[in-house]
Formats: structure tokens, C-alpha cells, sequence
């Protein structure tokens, strides 16, 4: 199991943001950050579908507009395939740590469904209220 340990900031609506050519090419941001955190990023950008159910914790929900935990690493998918990435998952410890739990699982064969339901119950308390993520259906 991959353990993150990454300083916490405080939220800002101004995170830093850059665009690359996809989802396959990792942002300069990146450039210095432990190997750890690029291979989350690099998941994250892998499995949207998943992210995208997935609530975060971190409280920064309300400042930066996120509606999930996708979001704290990419800002936005355009329509001729270039990501602008964010750099939120660089300096926030909690949604990289619920990345790096959700993507292991569903490789493991968990569903949608039941990893929102783990990653719920164990954030459910210390941690700020979710981001107003649907639960998913499947």
C-alpha cells in the first residue's frame, strides 16, 4: 500500500495550474516532487471515472469550487485532449491519501460503490465535511 506524507497548506482558489498535450503527460509542477506523488497524479489522470465519485476531506471544497477528489489534480479535461492540471494534490495530505487508496481498489476489484462507502466511512470523522460528491450509483 503507497503512503503519502505531504505538508498541508492552506486552500486557495488560486492554486497553481499548468496545461500539458494529455493526461499522459505529468505537469512541470511536478518536476521536483517525490516519485510517490507523481505516481498519484499519473493515477488520478488514469481514472476519472473513479476520482470523480469520490468526495474529499481536506476542507478546501468551498474555497476552490472542487466537487471531488479528480479534482485536485486536474482543473480541467479540455475537448481537443490538452489537461490543465492542478497543483492542489501537491500540497494537501488528505486527497492524495484517499487517490492512493481508491485507485489500489478498484484494480482489486472493488466497485465504484464500495470504495465511496470505505473512503466515506473512514473520513467520516477528524476530517472536514465532503465535497458534495453524488454517490454513485454502481
Amino acid at each position: 500500500m503507497l503512503i503519502v506524507s505531504i505538508v498541508s497548506t492552506a486552500c486557495s482558489s488560486s492554486n497553481t495550474s499548468e496545461e500539458t498535450a494529455s493526461n499522459e503527460v505529468l505537469p512541470e509542477f511536478l518536476k521536483d516532487k517525490p516519485e510517490e506523488v507523481q505516481t498519484i497524479y499519473a493515477n488520478a489522470a488514469q481514472n476519472k471515472e473513479l476520482l470523480e465519485n469520490i468526495p474529499y476531506y481536506c476542507g478546501c471544497g468551498e474555497s476552490t469550487g472542487d466537487k471531488n477528489n479528480y479534482d485536485c489534480f486536474i482543473h480541467e479535461n479540455k475537448r481537443d485532449g490538452k489537461v490543465v492540471w492542478d497543483d492542489h494534490g501537491t500540497k494537501c495530505g488528505v486527497c492524495p491519501e484517499i487517490a492512493a487508496q481508491s485507485v489500489p481498489d478498484l484494480e482489486s476489484g472493488k466497485s465504484i460503490k464500495q470504495i465511496r462507502q470505505s473512503i466515506d466511512e473512514k473520513y467520516k470523522s477528524g476530517y472536514a465535511k465532503p465535497t458534495p460528491t453524488p454517490t454513485p450509483e454502481v
